[in-house]
């Protein structure tokens, strides 16, 4: 008897050692055909590719067959999804972290009130920010840099207090945009061609720009067809929804002033930093302000700056401002500009403009104060200091300091000098070249699964974990523009990297509202984001500052840990999205995933909520 119980022992063993091998050899056979290109996600995406569904990206998925995760199946967790309702109309474009009657409650000196200063815990909304009655999608680009739907952004203010200086008008359901400025009536374009027959605009040398107080950014926009991209700010309703106007028709831009905190970018940033008639007073606090320019041009970049005191003696009468007064602010300028060893290579008419030297050969002697030695680069909420950042090194035969930049495009994927100069702890160029090579591969697979990507759908994108900014490299474009975010506790501090290829980005914790405007990106990008902020705030809150920040009909892309994305993919369940999951390219077996969503199409009235 038990001879023969043994005997059975020994039987099921066997069956039981045959079942695992078999699956063993089952899944892997699976996982190469899956990572041949014919696996589940990429025939989906092919058949989606042919079917051009817009908003039902991809159908559904037996996605609980391959992972059980930690919480329920997606069908049972969506009916327990807790749903969120819609604010009251009021808050159509509230900006939690530039709120007016919260401002107002701050210091005016220095601007202080119109820096960031975000909601405690217990102000915080809980609802969907709604869309304004007659809401429509913005036009495509190029069309949208000269006209935006009225009903988008109803402010009719600038079209009285700038009619003469041809900023904006109202022509029957839209806005339309001249591309005048109050320093350049006759249009943006001529205005930028002055510039550019002193600072070389034209062969790629100059790609990024900073344009302070950029009204409704058409210096910007005006810029973009020169392949030359601005980062542009204004504080929030010093002129009724200029950083709204300006975002609505395509521009980078977020609110934003020069007050008593470092700007969100990294030193060495610009080729190229901008003021016209933007009302800052460059000469006040020893050039104070003009330091914090200093710290994010790069060496052997330019500052323009157009309009009142420039050139006060010609223009002192049509400015209706006392001659003493221009010429001491002009002497105030000079002088700061002397300290920081700019070069003026240009005085014409209502333009000046200075280079900044390449490097301090020439400057060594000045009897300055520098910044103490630290990271140049920490500046999140960090107080404006009265000192000039000091030059980087200058290596071997390079004369630039920090490294010299190739012209745009190849800066795209030239190794930066950040990567070349081994000056981000454990980044080589190799492992910089394979984060290209996966981005590449990453955004191929998305093109798949939402073939709008291409097609001029989606002008205004957002990485909100943008790392050496792979995925916007790969998706670059001239119908898009990448906001790329360096979260500020992402292990390496990667923004300049960003800035040497020729991209534009910002500093940001999302544990706090982003500085723009709701409803002001198309397509949103969330690599590893949750996995990030994990413990460190609401998962909820960052959540619904997406859903704040995204157009109706505007998609988001989280690409996550298979546990993280399900948590996410239940909190959405209550928010007006509509949601698929996607495999990763190589197969089901990869445990991080890709959720698709897009937000779907509705706007308030008088009986929302909160």
């Amino acid at each position: 008897m038990a001879l023969k119980n043994s005997s059975d022992g020994r039987t099921r063993s066997s069956i039981q050692i045959f079942i695992v091998v078999g699956l063993c050899c089952f899944f892997y056979i699976l996982g190469a055909w899956q990572r041949s290109g014919f696996g589940k996600g990429d025939s989906i995406a092919l058949e989606i590719s042919k079917s051009g569904a817009d908003c039902n990206i991809v159908p559904n998925l037996n996605f609980e067959t391959h992972h059980g995760g930690e919480v329920l199946s997606s069908d049972d967790s969506e009916t327990k999804s807790k749903v969120f309702e819609p604010c009251h109309p009021r808050y159509t474009d509230y900006t939690p972290c530039q709120d007016q009657k919260r401002a107002m409650t701050f210091p005016r000196e220095d601007m202080n009130y119109r820096e960031r200063h975000c909601p405690r815990e217990e102000e915080k909304l809980h609802c969907l920010i709604p869309a304004p009655k007659g809401y429509v999608t913005p036009f495509p680009w190029p069309k949208s840099r000269d006209y935006v739907p009225y009903a988008n952004a109803p402010y009719k203010s600038l079209t009285v207090e700038k009619a003469i200086q041809n900023w904006i008008q109202y022509e029957g359901n839209v806005f339309r945009f001249p591309g005048g400025g109050t320093q350049f009536p006759q249009g943006a374009d001529k205005y930028i061609d002055q510039l550019a027959s002193v600072i070389p605009i034209k062969n790629g040398t100059v790609r990024t720009a900073l344009d302070t107080g950029c009204g409704v950014a058409s210096w910007g926009a005006y810029l973009w067809s020169r392949n030359v991209i601005a980062m542009s700010f204004a504080p929030r309703d010093s002129h009724e929804a200029q950083v709204q106007f300006a975002l609505e028709r395509g521009v980078p831009a977020v609110i934003g002033v020069l007050g008593t905190i470092k700007v969100p970018y990294p030193s060495r940033a610009f080729d190229m930093a901008h003021c016209s008639r933007c009302l800052i007073p460059w000469g006040a606090n020893d050039g104070k302000y003009m330091m914090e320019v200093d710290r994010v041009l790069r060496p052997g970049g330019y500052w323009v700056l157009s309009g009142p005191p420039i050139n006060w003696k010609n223009n002192y009468k049509a400015w209706q401002r006392p001659k003493e007064d221009l010429e001491e602010e002009q002497r105030k300028i000079e002088e700061a500009a002397k300290r920081l060893c700019w070069e003026k290579k240009s005085e014409k008419g209502e333009i000046a403009i200075w280079q900044k030297r390449v490097n301090d050969d020439s400057c060594r002697d000045r009897q300055v104060s520098f910044c103490k030695a630290g990271d140049v680069d920490d500046v999140w909420y960090k107080k404006m200091e009265q000192c000039i950042t000091p030059y980087p090194d200058v290596s071997g035969s390079d004369k630039v300091a920090g490294g010299e930049i190739k012209p745009f495009p190849e800066r795209l994927y030239a190794i930066p000098p950040r990567i070349a100069s081994g000056s981000i702890p454990g980044v080589t160029v190799e492992s910089y070249q394979e984060d290209n090579d996966k981005w590449k591969k990453h955004v191929n697979a998305y093109k798949k699964i939402n073939r709008l990507i291409d097609s001029g759908r989606y002008r205004n994108i957002m990485d909100m974990n943008a790392g050496f900014g792979g995925f916007a490299a790969a998706i670059q474009n001239p119908k898009l523009w990448v906001m790329n975010v360096m979260p500020t506790i992402a292990e390496k501090n990667t923004l300049g990297v960003i800035y040497e290829r020729g991209l534009i980005g910002i500093y940001h914790d999302w544990c706090e509202g982003f500085s723009t405007y709701p409803r002001t990106y198309d397509l949103i990008h969330a690599h590893g984001v949750f996995s990030l902020y994990k413990d460190k705030c609401n998962i909820e809150d960052i959540l619904l500052e997406m859903d704040r920040i995204l157009r109706p009909e505007g998609a988001v892309i989280f690409r996550d840990e298979v546990d993280t994305i399900i948590k996410v993919k239940k909190i959405i369940g209550g928010m007006r999205w509509d949601t698929k999951m996607v495999d990763h390219e190589d197969g089901p077996l990869v445990p991080e995933k890709i959720l698709v969503a897009v937000k779907q199409y509705w706007v308030g009235n008088s009986t929302s909520a909160q």
